[in-house]
């Protein structure tokens, strides 16, 4: 284990735990799998399943953030992240096994900073497939507060334009 990354994680997140270690070693699967280093900018991209404590490692150890396009929120409560390199479009969903009830917090932590990688998680083909790059958005103003809004997030109500937070969501339940 790289000890000088391992602080540098807890740095940023603020403190040591299990969730951390838990995005801390995915890392190290995904990069043993796919080859991977740092990310200046989209070369590798990253669809979590979780908004948990691990996403915060992703970002410090491979350079994957919302800002660049390059991490994406899935949220459906799993320790699940699937890795992509973009130059040659493979990936690798690497998911947290987890832990049998009553195992102490710091005894998980040990755990999982100690095992081999095999013991901790199952490495399965990608369920995604590499989203497109990240694109920019024209700005609209809002007609309800006069806030300027990306392009792609506007609503339009008789002929007027107005952000998620102003626009009022008309439903008689079909479709849901």
């Amino acid at each position: 284990m790289d000890s000088a990354l391992w602080q540098k994680c807890v740095e940023f997140h603020g403190h040591s735990c299990p969730g951390l270690a838990i995005g801390f070693r995915a890392c190290e699967a995904a990069k043993e799998k796919l080859s991977l280093s740092f990310s200046k900018d989209e070369e590798i991209v990253c669809i979590t399943e979780t908004d948990a404590c691990g996403v915060d490692a992703i970002q410090v150890i491979l350079g994957c953030t919302v800002g660049k396009g390059n991490l994406i929120l899935k949220d459906r409560g799993k320790h699940a992240f699937t890795f992509f390199r973009s130059d040659t479009n493979e990936g690798i969903r690497v998911v947290f096994k987890g832990f049998e009830e009553g195992v102490p917090r710091e005894e998980r932590l040990k755990i999982i900073l100690s095992a081999p990688l095999s013991q901790l998680f199952e490495l399965k083909q990608p369920k995604d497939t590499i989203p497109p790059s990240a694109r920019i958005f024209k700005s609209i103003e809002c007609a309800g507060c006069g806030e300027r809004t990306a392009e792609n997030k506007i609503r339009v109500v008789d002929g007027k334009f107005y952000c998620l937070d102003c626009f009022e969501e008309y439903s008689r339940g079909w479709g849901r």
